[in-house]
């Protein structure tokens, strides 16, 4: 297997639970206001310690020049603002009460469509883009309907629809 399959691997499984940790550290807060705020600030740290600290280490070991073009520096920060508005944004959704499954599919399922539109735009395809393959277009098509059909039909949670106990179905609690 190639080394850049594995990274891509890590990269699914660590967004892969993104959102669902995010989601869990939101509710644990116990503060349905601000709860997701304060956890989003608990991943500004981890960000923090992984995105700065570790390549920083990284660079300091490989005695690397510290000389990086502006442009460089310009199109990383929006790459890093972009993908910050993107966790913040995850964040919003949860708090206006979408679900976790929901929410994670709709967000993988059109990343990869977006990414490969905007890298078409950068890069068009050799031959132009009426020169696609019917094949690759299919693939964009069953990926917005896959997340669709993600999101639409989640299984509900254990315990969803149920009475509460102590209670049969469609009695009420005694006034």
């Amino acid at each position: 297997m190639q080394t850049w399959i594995l990274f891509a691997l890590l990269t699914v499984a660590s967004w892969g639970l993104y959102g669902v940790l995010l989601h869990a550290g939101q509710v644990a807060m116990g503060d349905p206001q601000n709860g997701r705020y304060k956890a989003f600030f608990w991943v500004g740290i981890a960000y923090f310690l992984i995105a700065v600290l570790a390549p920083a280490g990284m660079l300091l070991a490989a005695k690397a020049s510290w000389v990086m073009p502006g442009k460089a520096i310009g199109l990383s920060l929006v790459a890093g603002g972009v993908g910050a508005v993107g966790a913040f944004g995850v964040l919003l959704a949860f708090g206006a009460k979408g679900h976790p499954a929901a929410v994670m599919s709709i967000i993988f399922a059109g990343a990869p469509i977006v990414n490969a539109f905007v890298a078409m735009s950068i890069h068009p395809p050799a031959g132009g883009w009426s020169k696609l393959d019917w094949r690759f277009l299919l693939g964009i098509a069953l990926a917005a309907i896959g997340g669709l059909l993600v999101s639409l039909y989640k299984p509900a949670p254990a315990g969803a629809g149920k009475p509460p106990a102590g209670h049969a179905a469609g009695q009420t609690a005694p006034k």
